[in-house]
């Protein structure tokens, strides 16, 4: 069955770096298009960042475009969220989730584009 499993997530200053790893396994990896979501203390879960099955297309929201990076391994079954420049407004659960649908392979903003996801990781940033 098809599992991801996110790590790498703690709490950091204001100014800060993490990378969160996302380690997927149960599906063929490198044909799906990956995606990012974070859900914050009584919000919705949000779009941050999403990939193409090859990581030549890739989409951020606007809010992180210039301080977070997305990446995938396919030979190692990962995708990736390199995070610098943290700002307290980052704090959230972080998750990760592969998209389904005809598009498979394209990235996608929206969380109902997406099949699975992972358990998700906290991030706290402190001012």
């Amino acid at each position: 069955q098809v599992q991801l499993v996110e790590s790498g997530g703690g709490l950091v200053q204001a100014g800060g770096s993490l990378r969160l790893s996302c380690a997927a396994s149960g599906f063929t990896f490198s044909s799906y298009a990956m995606g990012w979501f974070r859900q914050a203390p009584g919000k919705a879960r949000a779009f941050v960042a999403a990939i193409s099955e090859s990581g030549n297309i890739i989409d951020y929201r606007d809010s992180v475009k210039g301080r977070f990076t997305i990446s995938r391994d396919n030979a190692k079954n990962a995708v990736y969220l390199q995070m610098n420049s943290l700002k307290p407004e980052d704090t959230a659960v972080y998750y990760c989730a592969v998209k389904g649908g005809s598009y498979y392979y394209t990235p996608g903003r929206s969380q109902e584009e997406y099949d699975y996801w992972g358990q998700g990781t906290q991030v706290t940033v402190s001012s």
